[in-house]
């Protein structure tokens, strides 16, 4: 299905777009009775759908109430909200305005938002419910460039706070005719804070043109149709989602449908049966985890059944894609397709014809599974500063264990230490309010550092082999600077060492080594024994641990939590090769020394 004639004739170019908001109005104009969105009305309990007309119609109500607040073009508008159409509606009605959308992270913290807001100026947030803006209480000082907080609960519980009022109630009856801002594509469209992966999130500026260019590049490599319907779960604060999961459906002309949430993923793929999935390894990894278990608790014959299914499946994608030859084997598939492959599609809706992953490296094992069952999952790499496509597989050039080809329209190159550089429209204006951190990234003739090392072929395809900086980025496609955390975890003094690890994996775990003196101490209070390495696998002891670490890491962002700790033996010392000479921590060899104990930190997982 995936091969069939493209339908270019629906792609709407950028330059007919303009801009996203342009983009908007181009597509309800093509399609104006199309179903858009698709999500779950919580208060009819019933799954509604939107044409694009109904779409415009919340757009323009939207932009009335917008326009009486008083905005001038270019003041920052915020929205702290799940998935849904408003997200959408509130973005479209500010850009129509010419104003500049800053995305907050839903379960972020409350000192980490309130920084974003003062620090982007922010003036109207739009938020789910009022306990979100109570949990600001404690930092409401930090963010005094707010004018008006909105809620699209239909009724929210009373408050004396007169910058807070319910969508409900802001909203005029009917929307009034305004002007549209005509802006140039090039001018800052939105700021998306970086998931502070060194200190301080930073505001990656990106412009109308940087994100248009990018979305249409990637419609030229992976199609999508009309008929297609995509669901979206992964936050829109994520620029990944944002472009793959709302820009590019709306380029082309598909229906997005909201999941409900990450604990409904499962059923709601059953209900929506999208025909693409756009995601972060994590969720292939989950998927994944699901079979392996209901495999083991099988019989035997069973798994068999299933790795012959996936070692003829992959077999046959390698001789279809040119890189494998035709074996008698694949004569087994339509009967292998029946008794395998269709019942784990089925599990996934049973209409999925492609898969995008990001955010994060997908494991080698994973990717070919699906694979071989039939699933493409097409890899790609990309970041915030690239708006954020840089690269991605096809699906007819698809190698599983690269980042593909370039999209059209971007250059990369490797720079010192095999730096992978870029450079094209999608490459941000910089950084907001920080032009010495622009400046470290960006080189004047428009090169992009990424910071990642990279291998290039002689076709041109590139193969991400490390980073230049120590970030950890899990499955999420969170990233997490370790440095900074662990700074913080050893203030306080019961910890003399300390390592985050986590690469690849769902969530944070430390290895620490413990102060002995100190903890003499303190092991009085805790009625355990006074020699720690006599409880290298207490249960107790890893949750005292747990709540200390806790009590030092709040001010990071909410996904940055350790959910596990491991004792280590013995200190990390230049002697037994743990430390550079300038007692840097050597992390590979930490971990190469001590992969028994990280791994069983991540064991059922």
């Amino acid at each position: 299905m995936q091969t069939r004639q493209h339908d270019s004739a629906d792609i709407i170019p950028v330059e007919a777009a303009g801009t996203l908001d342009g983009l908007f109005r181009e597509r309800v104009r093509r399609s104006p009775q199309m179903i858009a969105y698709r999500d779950y009305d919580r208060s009819s309990g019933k799954w509604r759908d939107l044409t694009w007309e109904q779409m415009d119609g919340g757009v323009a109500r939207l932009q009335t109430a917008l326009s009486r607040e008083k905005l001038s073009p270019g003041d920052r508008v915020a929205i702290m909200l799940r998935n849904c159409p408003e997200w959408v509606m509130f973005e479209q009605a500010a850009l129509r305005l010419g104003l500049v959308v800053v995305p907050l992270y839903t379960a972020d913290r409350a000192e980490n938002a309130a920084y974003i807001l003062h620090d982007a100026g922010v003036k109207v947030l739009l938020l789910e419910e009022l306990a979100q803006w109570c949990a600001f209480s404690e930092v409401r000082n930090q963010i005094g460039s707010l004018a008006r907080v909105v809620m699209i609960q239909s009724r929210p519980e009373k408050t004396d706070d007169t910058l807070v009022l319910a969508l409900h109630d802001w909203l005029p009856e009917k929307a009034e005719e305004i002007p549209h801002v005509n802006r140039d594509s090039h001018q800052l469209a939105t700021i998306i804070y970086t998931s502070g992966t060194l200190g301080r999130p930073k505001g990656v500026m990106l412009s109308h043109h940087n994100i248009l260019t990018n979305t249409h590049s990637c419609s030229q490599g992976i199609p999508v149709w009309h008929d297609d319907v995509l669901l979206s779960f992964l936050p829109l604060s994520h620029t990944f989602e944002r472009t793959a999961g709302y820009y590019l459906p709306m380029m082309c002309g598909a229906t997005v449908a909201y999941a409900r949430s990450i604990q409904q993923l499962q059923e709601d793929l059953l209900i929506v049966r999208p025909t693409i999935l756009v995601s972060v390894p994590r969720i292939y990894e989950r998927v994944y985890a699901g079979i392996r278990a209901k495999l083991a608790e099988g019989p035997a014959l069973n798994r068999k059944l299933f790795n012959l299914a996936v070692e003829v499946g992959f077999s046959r994608f390698e001789y279809r894609q040119g890189r494998g030859s035709w074996h008698v084997s694949h004569l087994l598939w339509p009967l292998l397709e029946i008794l395998v492959a269709k019942k784990v599609m089925r599990k996934l809706g049973g209409r999925l014809r492609g898969a995008m992953s990001g955010g994060a490296a997908l494991s080698a094992e994973i990717s070919r599974i699906f694979i071989g069952l039939g699933l493409p999952i097409l890899q790609g790499y990309g970041m915030t500063e690239s708006s954020p496509v840089v690269c991605n597989n096809t699906f007819e050039n698809n190698v599983p264990s690269s980042v593909g080809l370039p999209i059209r329209g971007v250059e990369v190159k490797l720079g010192e230490n095999n730096a992978l550089l870029i450079r094209g429209p999608n490459v941000m204006l910089g950084y907001w309010n920080n032009l010495e951190a622009t400046q470290a990234v960006l080189t004047p003739d428009g090169w992009l550092n990424s910071g990642d090392i990279a291998r290039i072929d002689e076709d041109g395809r590139i193969t991400i082999t490390g980073r230049l900086k120590e970030i950890i980025v899990m499955s999420t496609g969170e990233k997490v600077s370790p440095v900074d955390m662990e700074a913080a975890i050893l203030r306080d003094s019961l910890f003399e060492q300390v390592m985050l690890i986590g690469e690849g994996r769902s969530y944070l775990g430390a290895l620490v080594v413990l102060n002995s003196g100190n903890w003499e101490s303190a092991s009085g209070q805790y009625n355990l024994d006074r020699d720690w390495r006599h409880l290298m696998q207490n249960q107790k002891l890893e949750e005292i641990l747990l709540e200390r670490i806790a009590h030092q890491v709040r001010e990071f962002p909410g996904y940055a939590k350790i959910y596990r700790v491991a004792l280590m033996p013995e200190p990390w010392t230049i002697e037994n090769n743990m430390l550079t000479p300038t007692l840097k921590l050597r992390r590979a060899r930490v971990l190469e020394r001590y992969k028994t104990e990280a791994d069983r930190l991540y064991e059922g997982h």
